[in-house]
């Protein structure tokens, strides 16, 4: 039977929050999703199950573990591994940069995580088993050599003949991200097919400009017509004053989406426009 090209296995507990998540993402790069509970108390195992996603468990979350987990179970042996340890740390937006790493063709390769206080001074030397990582590309031959390491093993005590690369994971610096204004919401649609019209002062700007004036022309004249209360002239009198509002939101509309469709047409110049060493 043929070897499935990439298995990849989550990693992580009580993170019933982000676990779909993780595993709609991991299958649309591999048919092959594995998660490794290691000693969830929510509703983690239970959801991993629901979306039909094989289960495992370990006591452990480091990788020589997970390579042993993997190794003593019921599975078809694949050609490539990915490792993802699912924590507070990690973030989908960084899965890309791991699954380019299985094409790297490296047979360990394993990201440590660090702590804030205490960085990594030399992760090759650092203790597998007593090490926390991040991601691991790994191939089969990678898998059998780390299944069977001892506890005190580094990235020196592996087999010569492997490709073995141990670093610091480093996380992805945050950056500001803009978000389409026609996927924001339904308002926002509704303001960007008006910004797309091109012309929110014409579409809003005369005739909240004709509605204001004919409401301030026609307040001056109800003052010194209706001397007296009466329904007629409450009735003009709040006719007159719908038209005066109405009006002068027509033409603060009217300005805001002018000044959105300049902004929208600014950002749309700067993705338009070619980028330097691109």
């Amino acid at each position: 039977m043929a070897k499935v090209p990439l298995r990849i296995v989550g990693i992580g507990r009580n993170i019933e929050l982000r676990v779909v998540s993780f595993i709609t993402r991991a299958r649309q790069a591999s048919d092959d999703v594995v998660f490794i509970d290691t000693g969830s108390e929510d509703e983690t195992a239970i959801l991993v199950e629901e979306v039909g996603c094989k289960l495992l468990r370990s006591e452990k979350e480091d990788i020589l573990s997970a390579a042993s987990c993997l190794k003593n179970s019921d599975l078809q042996p694949a050609e490539n591994y990915l490792f993802i340890h699912i924590n507070k740390q990690w973030s989908l937006r960084e899965f890309p940069l791991h699954l380019n790493r299985c094409r790297e063709n490296w047979d360990v390769y394993i990201g440590l995580l660090s702590s804030e206080t205490e960085p990594i001074p030399r992760p090759s030397e650092s203790f597998l088993a007593d090490s926390m990582f991040q991601h691991a590309s790994v191939s089969s031959a990678g898998l059998d050599e780390l299944a069977t390491a001892k506890s005190d093993a580094n990235a020196h005590d592996l087999s010569g003949q492997l490709r073995v690369r141990v670093i610091e994971s480093r996380t992805l610096p945050s950056l500001p991200q803009r978000e389409s204004l026609a996927t924001a919401s339904r308002f926002a649609q509704l303001f960007m097919w008006m910004i797309e019209s091109r012309h929110p002062l014409f579409l809003f700007g005369i005739p909240g400009v004709v509605l204001f004036v004919l409401g301030y022309r026609l307040s001056g004249g109800v003052v010194t017509t209706f001397t007296e209360l009466s329904t007629e002239s409450i009735g003009v009198t709040l006719l007159t004053i719908a038209m005066t509002l109405f009006g002068l939101f027509a033409m603060m509309i009217a300005l805001i989406l002018y000044i959105m469709g300049k902004q929208v047409e600014q950002v749309q110049a700067q993705y338009d426009s070619p980028r330097g060493g691109q």
